[in-house]
């Protein structure tokens, strides 16, 4: 008896509140939608091959990348709330089109029949992990494809090859995963600001083409 009244007491106390354990707070939910997603400038041609379309009547991005055109790069903000109590980002993605022999990590083309950038601010300077549908590659490998003054970039391969025409969804912790690729610790991650896409095979000359649907930010 003693032990189960110990126990009732340290509950009590714990609580602070007249003995009455507080709920954790429902998450917030915002669904990012095609149409927010607009061309990144500093990193992209002048040729926006992504367009808005629909599938079983649920609003989707599609990009279909012809060879000649330079790479597009599209990017939606999300909620200030979010930015540094974030805790998960959804999406889902269909590939039509691989682009020859492409893989972002090596060796192979840099280029991806879809990819997902999740894209952090600290200051002047822009921190992105990559999420790629590479073409040729293992999946789950990753590499450092860019670090500089105001930008760095980590890629990993989250799909590789098919079956194509068929969507497949992802659910990241962004926060978690910052820390997972760039270390530190996680009340130390920086601003999460903006969620990107791009589908590319300039570099492999080849066409390459998918479907983007349901980002879905949590906070």
């Amino acid at each position: 008896m003693f032990f189960s009244m110990a126990a009732v007491l340290l509950v009590a106390i714990a609580a602070g509140d007249g003995g009455v354990v507080p709920a954790s707070p429902a998450p917030h939910r915002a669904v990012i939608p095609p149409r927010d997603f607009t061309v990144f400038k500093e990193d992209s041609g002048p040729v926006n091959y992504y367009s808005v379309a629909e599938d079983e009547g649920t609003p989707i991005l599609r990009a279909v990348y012809r060879p000649g055109l330079r790479n597009v790069v599209l990017s939606a903000r999300v909620p200030e709330a979010a930015r540094q109590t974030v805790r998960s980002v959804g999406w889902r993605w269909r590939a039509h089109v691989l682009p020859k022999e492409a893989n972002d990590c090596g060796p192979g083309a840099s280029d991806a029949a879809a990819s997902v950038f999740l894209a952090f601010k600290a200051g002047l300077k822009l921190m992105v992990i990559k999420y790629v549908w590479s073409t040729v590659g293992t999946v789950g490998a990753a590499c450092q494809s860019n670090r500089g003054w105001f930008f760095d970039r980590d890629t990993t391969l989250v799909q590789v090859g098919g079956p194509l025409d068929v969507w497949t969804s992802y659910t990241m912790d962004p926060r978690r995963e910052f820390v997972k690729y760039y270390g530190g610790k996680l009340e130390d991650v920086p601003d999460f600001v903006a969620i990107g896409v791009m589908t590319d095979g300039d570099n492999s000359q080849s066409p390459a083409a998918a479907d983007y649907a349901d980002f879905v930010v949590e906070w």
